[in-house]
């Protein structure tokens, strides 16, 4: 619960600049599946880790789950 909380105040931090309907779109499809969005995360963190720019290694995690982001976005 707290948990949960604590992504979505993420997500509206990190939506801020994004219009209205792109942000309630990316906080849905992140409150559907918050795993997902956590283990991206987690993966970006790794990368960023090892030396990697954050945009190059968002981008590596995102490919890789491109399937399932695409999922997530479109219902």
């Amino acid at each position: 619960m707290i948990k949960e909380f604590l992504l979505k105040q993420a997500v509206k931090r990190g939506t801020k600049n994004l219009p209205k309907e792109q942000a309630e779109m990316l906080t849905a499809a992140v409150e559907k599946n918050p795993e997902l969005f956590s283990k991206i995360a987690k993966e970006i963190e790794e990368l960023k880790k090892q030396g990697k720019p954050e945009m190059y290694a968002a981008l590596d995690v995102m490919k890789k789950y491109q399937k399932e982001l695409q999922a997530a976005m479109s219902s």
